[in-house]
This record gives structure tokens, C-alpha cells and sequence, in this order.
């Protein structure tokens, strides 16, 4: 029975372990609370980082998760600007680096999140050269692309994946000229394959977005500290004033491996392996959000999710677990992006070679449209584009499993509960 005498330590101050405190608490437990922050922010969403926030849309208040006297309020120990170096599995305690502080844990749940990959390139020093991850990251971009676009400036971008986009997307708005180099053949190539890619590939040309596809970024020019331009590997030169480097992020998981918790090669997602409850190899320690890898019962296979959703639900599945409740976490991964006037949500998990077909259901070229990856007659996945209120039935119709009629599939007007065969 957990009990006042104990104490919870989570490591990661972002959504997933934010939402872990306030779950402890609303769930009853009474016992100490320590969440450790390696940021001197209090914890925050994602996502306004590269839409609302960076557009100046949105207020800076606005991302975090709780008011800053929430955590005081409901007796959660918030630690600011601190980092844990040493885990000791054996002793169950975490040692703090900054001022050696140790403390003895019962149960402890990493939630330490993702970094930016970085390009290994020469002229990444430079001033110009930026990465978005956390708040600090979208406080610059954004005097940057504000600077940008009242200087006709260039930026380029490495990488068109989400966040490549939308912060072109944000540039363009603000102005700015936007390369996009990708090695890939159309933007998200293996998020949603070429049909849907080149949708991404039109609406950012259509708003002046340049696109090299096939490339990779291999020296970014400078001097006196400021870039100047950027090579790739086919021999082309791009003019540049700064670079955004936007190719992918990393699980955290140093601690981890310190710790000697099994982990998942980097060939297979990377991140920490947990079970359907978010436990690691050692039975009192836990993972939760970015860094955590769980085998999904629903497509069989272990998945690392990197997307706000995951993290929302996440952190509050890892503490249920910790306070000893039932669960098996299956969420069916979810996200969404903002880019000019178009809004989209993806559910599901349909990765290159997984699907047979790609099927529409509405309108492509006027952008209002379902899109439905399957497989054998199945729904693995699907996205709604400026088409809403429909998340529920895609996301019932990749747990059922079932047959559906492709018709009647692609048909707007058949409600979308009424196609399974």
C-alpha cells in the first residue's frame, strides 16, 4: 500500500512529467513528490514552440502546463535548473549534479525527453545555426525569423520532417526566404509515404518555399561568426543568413544506460524498453514520453512516440503504474501540425512497406480530405486534413482490425462508423 512514508521521483520537467505530479496527486497519493527539471523554465507544451508561440500568436504564459504556484500548492518538490547525473538502481537513490544532493527514491520514473540531432558538419558554431527543442530555442527562432523577413533574409532548413516544416511555414509568414533540403524525395517521406508527401511538397511551394530534394547539408559558410551560405552534397550552394537544423531528435538516454536499463538500438527507434506499463528492467524504475519505448499490443511491435499526445498520456499512465494500478498502456499514437491555413491530425502507425494502399476520402487538391493507410482491408492509420471531429471513428477503426467496404471508405457522405464490411 503506498503510503505517506514514501517518495516518487521523477526526472524531466516536460509534459509527460509534469502531467505524472498532477496524476500522483489527483490519484491520492500522499507521499513525497520530486520532479526534476533541467530547464530553469517551469514545465511546458511542445507544440506552440513551432506554431502559436513562433508565429507570436500565442503569449509566453500560455505553454506552460500548470501556473508556476500550482506545484507549491499541491506540495510537488520542483527542482529548477537541476541535473541528475548518477543513478544508483542498487541504493535507490539519484544524485544531483549541480550540488551533489542525494536522494533515496521508492519509485522513479525518467521522463527525459529527446534531444536535437545535431549536423556534423563543419560551420555548425556558428551564430547563425539553430535547433528547436525547447523554450529558449523558440525565443531566438523567433527574433530571428521576425529579423528575417523585415531583411528579405534567407533561411535554409535541414530536414522536412514536422518541425522543418512548420517553422517554414512560420518563416514564410514572417517573410523570410525558405530553402528546405531534403534527402528524401518529397517532405515526411517516411512518416506518410509519396502520395501524401507531395501534398506538403505543393503547399509550401505554392508560399515560395524552395525545396532540394535528395541532398544533404555538408558545410555551412561563414564569417565573423554569421553564415553566409550552405553546400550539400551535390554540389550546390545555397544562400543563407541562418540555418535551422531540423533532422530529428535523439532519446535521452544516458542515465539510463549508466543505470544498466536495457535499452533499444538505435536501428529499432532507440529509447528506454518498458513493458505495457511503462516499467523498465529494474521494477521500481519507470519511463515515460519521448524516451520510452513500448511494445504496442494493437500493431505488435515496440514503439518510441515523439509527439505531444504521447507525452499527455504518458506521463499519467507511468504514475497509475507506480502507484501499483493495472493498466496496459495502448494508446493509439496521435499528433498534429498547424502549417498556413491548413490543420491536420494524424492517428495511427503505418510506416514504408507496412500498407498496400492509400485511400482519400474527400478532396486532396482542395486540401479537405481523410486519407486512410491500409493494409489487406485494414486501417493502420489515417489523417484528417482541415476535415475535424472525426479523430474518434479513424481511431475505432484501427482498434476494430476490421474489413472495411473501400468504397464506402472513400465516400464523404457514408458516416465513417458505417464502413466496416
Amino acid at each position: 500500500m503506498v503510503d505517506a512514508d514514501q517518495t516518487f521521483v521523477i526526472v524531466g520537467g516536460g509534459l509527460a512529467g509534469a502531467k505524472a505530479a498532477e496524476t500522483l496527486r489527483t490519484e491520492g497519493f500522499t507521499g513525497r513528490v520530486i520532479l526534476i527539471c533541467d530547464e530553469r523554465d517551469h514545465p511546458y507544451e511542445r507544440p506552440p514552440l513551432s506554431k502559436g508561440y513562433l508565429l507570436g500568436k500565442e503569449e509566453r504564459d500560455s505553454v506552460f502546463v500548470h501556473e508556476p504556484a500550482w506545484y507549491a500548492r499541491n506540495d510537488i518538490e520542483l527542482h529548477l535548473g537541476q541535473t541528475v547525473d548518477v543513478i544508483d538502481p542498487a541504493a535507490k537513490t539519484v544524485h544531483f549534479g549541480d550540488d551533489g544532493t542525494l536522494v533515496r527514491y521508492d519509485k522513479l520514473l525518467l521522463a527525459t525527453g529527446a534531444e536535437p540531432r545535431r549536423l556534423d558538419i563543419p560551420g555548425t558554431g556558428l551564430a547563425g545555426v539553430h535547433h528547436l527543442r525547447r523554450l529558449a530555442h523558440a525565443e531566438r527562432l523567433k527574433g530571428v525569423l521576425a529579423a528575417l523577413g523585415r531583411d528579405n533574409g534567407h533561411l535554409v532548413i535541414a530536414g522536412a520532417g514536422w518541425i522543418g516544416l512548420e517553422v517554414a511555414a512560420a518563416a514564410r509568414e514572417y517573410g523570410a526566404e525558405v530553402t528546405v533540403v531534403e534527402p528524401e524525395p518529397t517532405p515526411l517521406h517516411a512518416i506518410l509515404g509519396p502520395e501524401i508527401g507531395q501534398m506538403f511538397t505543393d503547399l509550401h511551394a505554392e508560399r515560395g518555399v524552395r525545396f532540394h530534394f535528395g541532398a544533404r547539408l555538408t558545410e555551412i559558410i561563414g564569417q565573423d561568426g554569421m553564415v553566409l551560405a550552405a553546400h550539400t552534397d551535390d554540389g550546390e550552394e545555397h544562400p543563407a543568413h541562418d540555418v535551422l537544423a531540423a533532422i530529428g531528435a535523439a532519446p535521452r538516454t544516458a542515465l539510463a544506460e549508466a543505470a544498466g536499463l536495457t535499452l533499444v538500438d538505435r536501428s529499432q527507434g532507440g529509447g528506454i524498453a518498458v513493458d505495457e506499463r511503462l516499467r523498465t528492467s529494474d521494477p521500481d524504475i519507470y519511463a515515460a514520453g519521448d524516451v520510452a519505448a513500448f511494445h504496442h499490443a494493437l500493431f505488435d511491435t515496440r514503439l518510441r512516440v515523439e509527439h505531444w499526445a504521447n507525452a499527455l498520456n504518458g506521463g499519467p499512465a507511468a504514475a497509475r503504474s507506480m502507484l501499483g494500478r493495472e493498466l496496459t498502456y495502448d494508446r493509439v499514437p496521435y499528433f498534429f501540425s498547424d502549417q498556413y491555413d491548413v490543420g491536420l491530425e494524424y492517428s495511427g502507425w503505418a510506416p514504408p512497406g507496412s500498407y498496400d494502399q492509400v485511400v482519400i476520402r474527400g478532396d486532396a487538391g482542395k486540401r479537405q480530405f481523410i486519407a486512410f493507410w491500409m493494409k489487406e482491408g485494414r486501417v493502420l492509420a489515417g489523417m484528417n486534413v482541415n476535415v475535424w471531429d472525426v479523430t474518434e471513428p479513424i481511431q475505432q477503426l484501427i482498434r476494430s482490425r476490421a474489413q472495411v467496404g473501400m468504397e464506402a471508405l472513400a465516400d464523404p457522405h457514408v458516416p465513417l462508423d458505417s464502413v466496416v464490411s
